[in-house]
């Protein structure tokens, strides 16, 4: 063989290579819920670094509204929602492949940018000093819903409910207090313990026993069925490092107690 060939043939070696390579890189659209918000500024360049053939587009928004996105056919990949019934009703549909896994338990808090919520609990809730008190939107937002039944079981939603003001998803919601459109509000646990919300207010942990479950999960879409790097953040999701960012904005991991 000559000269000229070996060096043909190793080229076009070096070609499939790195076609074979660029087959298996991917970047996965991500919607996710509005309460990993923080979790995933920390998550995604852990997974990029472990991860660098793959990339993540992160989407955060209100978990009801992605999951009539991806049921209409939005070109998501994974989804993350804060309600494990939105997955598993995408699985139902079609729109999403199974298995439905859980990933966290949330927690709802009361908050203030102006008072030290860590010294009030739901009941002062009725002081004449909260004339808009925020929580996010029930009929779409996992932890709106969850808010309203913590009103409820403490027999508050129909006296606050004239000073509500509803936030688009939870992010909106913690901004609508952040900002003081409203002086005090329900938002996720996972927002109130970031960086950038602790400094400016205590919170109240609000009983678990008050609200059903906040059971949050995921589920690769049928978009994403073959995207690498949709199946390799599911994976990802798993790890020690993920675990050990999750439980630090207060998210309860499978399997340990709310």
């Amino acid at each position: 063989m000559s000269r000229i060939s070996r060096i043909s043939r190793f080229i076009s070696a070096i070609g499939l290579a790195a076609l074979a390579c660029a087959a298996q890189a991917d970047t996965a659209r991500v919607a996710a819920a509005a309460d990993l918000r923080y979790v995933f500024a920390e998550l995604q360049p852990l997974f990029e670094k472990a991860q660098p053939a793959h990339k993540l587009e992160l989407i955060l928004g209100s978990s009801g509204k992605f999951m009539q996105q991806i049921d209409n056919g939005a070109p998501f990949d994974i989804f993350f929602s804060a309600d494990v019934a939105f997955p598993k009703k995408l699985v139902a549909s079609g729109k999403a492949v199974a298995p439905v896994t859980t990933y966290a338990f949330g927690r709802v808090v009361l908050w203030s940018a102006k008072v030290d919520a860590s010294k009030l609990t739901l009941q002062d809730l009725t002081q004449d000093q909260f004339r808009k008190i925020a929580i996010a939107a029930p009929d779409h937002a996992p932890y709106g819903a969850r808010a309203k039944e913590a009103l409820e079981h403490a027999g508050l939603w129909a006296k606050v409910q004239p000073k509500l003001v509803f936030g688009e998803n939870i992010a909106h919601t913690a901004q609508l207090i952040d900002t003081q459109a409203a002086e005090i509000g329900i938002v996720a646990l996972s927002l109130a313990a970031s960086d950038a919300l602790k400094a400016k207010g205590g919170f109240y942990l609000i009983p678990s026993d008050y609200h059903l479950p906040l059971e949050q999960a995921y589920a690769v879409t049928r978009h994403g069925k073959d995207n690498a790097a949709a199946h390799a953040f599911a994976r990802f999701m798993t790890t020690p490092a993920a675990r050990q960012v999750m439980v630090k904005y207060g998210f309860v991991l499978p399997g340990e107690t709310l």
